[in-house]
């Protein structure tokens, strides 16, 4: 989606209108850093002073957050989802692992009942991504990646509500694998996720919902 001028007063307004366009699009997915303020002063042809009042306006609803020094990075794609995210920022993570199986294990039972040819190719292509992610051994690219096979497993499943909600739990999630995976991958805990798309692809929703469950905090340490 190309940024183009505005043309039309307020501009502060049609400006955040732009840039918020360009994160519920997916043209700047979640963690990634957005153009420089220079680049998009550049590019809108508006003042630097206006853009960077859409960036902090669009900072304060949740969807950026300003990192000095950093840049400023995509934090959720919706209004809910920055609320979300701020709401349970220090929620307890045994209760956000529940919620991810009450949620988690009842989409995996749907898709393996309603998954299209389409939401298998997709499955396929977001745990191959998962795996390569893990080789590569960098913890945030495996969380991301793990975070998108299960948005496709969600996706799967083919109900609207549950899949708006668990996109506005995205970041929500992501913490909770973050929480799990640790700072860095560690052999030992990996588990894959072959099992979820094999039951999904056979059309066992029992045991589809099982796997999932069973997914769900494979990564994080036990007690010694």
């Amino acid at each position: 989606m190309a940024l183009s001028s505005p043309r039309r007063t307020p501009l502060s307004d049609q400006v955040i209108a732009q840039l918020r366009a360009q994160i519920t699009s997916g043209e700047w997915p979640v963690g990634s850093r957005i153009p420089t303020e220079a680049s998009l002063v550049e590019q809108l042809g508006v003042a630097r002073n206006t853009v960077r009042e859409a960036v902090r306006a669009l900072a304060h609803n949740g969807l950026l957050d300003i990192r000095q020094g950093s840049g400023t990075y995509v934090l959720a794609t919706s209004e809910l989802a920055g609320v979300m995210h701020r709401r349970f920022a220090d929620a307890d993570q045994a209760q956000v692992a529940e919620l991810r199986i009450t949620l988690e294990t009842s989409a995996a039972g749907l898709a393996a009942t309603r998954r299209t040819d389409r939401d298998l190719a997709l499955l396929d292509a977001t745990l191959a991504r998962r795996e390569e992610a893990w080789q590569s051994g960098d913890a945030e690219d495996f969380v991301q990646a793990d975070a998108a096979f299960h948005q496709a497993v969600v996706a799967a499943a083919h109900n609207d509500v549950l899949a708006a909600l668990y996109a506005d739990l995205g970041e929500v999630t992501r913490a909770h694998l973050r929480h799990d995976v640790g700072p860095e991958l560690i052999a030992e805990r990996y588990l894959g996720h072959d099992e979820i798309l094999d039951a999904i692809r056979a059309g066992d929703s029992q045991r589809a919902s099982v796997e999932a469950g069973r997914a769900i905090g494979a990564c994080a340490p036990t007690d010694s």
